[in-house]
């Protein structure tokens, strides 16, 4: 019973949709039916601004690692679910929130956030390369795209290191959940049609 809730848990919390209530509650907008139509961190950036968009970022961020954390709450000390299962399940929330019609985010923050929850050295590598490839591309997607691969080449050199394969497991099936979700990018990416921020 405790492992079938935190499931649910770990679910219920990646399904929470930070741009869409944030964009309804404050800018009176579905954000979903402006910009790219995604209810992540870079449409909110795009259609309700800079501050929406960090605060929407944000809190996909601690949504992943809020999951991975939960073993952590007494009531479900006893769990035998590994943190980054939970974590992995709160990225699919993300992506197919129950609060939205099942219409959500790229996994990109969320998946962040399950990192910062079981190996924040990584996540912290993964935040600079990430600004880095910003910088020079100008694209978020492809950054997203770029930090994923450098996140499966961390944990492959982590995994000869410690030993730890769930690590590894994780982040190359989080790496496929942003390349699939990014599909649609990385064909305007090809076509020089993706859009580029101008704040960076």
């Amino acid at each position: 019973m405790v492992n079938a809730i935190i499931i649910l848990c770990a679910y219920l919390i990646g399904s929470i949709p930070s741009g869409l209530w944030i964009g309804k509650i404050f800018y009176k907008m579905d954000i979903r039916e402006h910009g790219s139509g995604n209810l992540g961190g870079t449409n909110s950036f795009r259609v309700l601004g800079k501050k929406a968009g960090l605060t929407v970022t944000i809190l996909d961020i601690l949504k992943g690692t809020a999951a991975t954390l939960l073993p952590l709450i007494p009531f479900f000390s006893e769990t035998q679910i590994h943190p980054l299962i939970l974590g992995a399940i709160a990225v699919v929330g993300h992506m197919f929130p129950i609060f939205a019609s099942f219409r959500g985010g790229k996994a990109v923050a969320t998946s962040g956030g399950v990192l910062l929850g079981y190996a924040w050295p990584l996540f912290i590598v993964l935040i600079i390369g990430f600004f880095i490839s910003l910088k020079i591309t100008k694209i978020v997607s492809l950054s997203s795209m770029v930090v994923s691969v450098i996140g499966v080449i961390y944990s492959i050199i982590y995994f000869f290191i410690t030993g730890d394969y769930s690590l590894l497991v994780l982040v190359i099936l989080l790496a496929s959940f942003i390349f699939y979700r990014h599909r649609a990018n990385i064909k305007r990416i090809k076509d020089g049609t993706e859009p580029k921020v101008k704040w960076l």
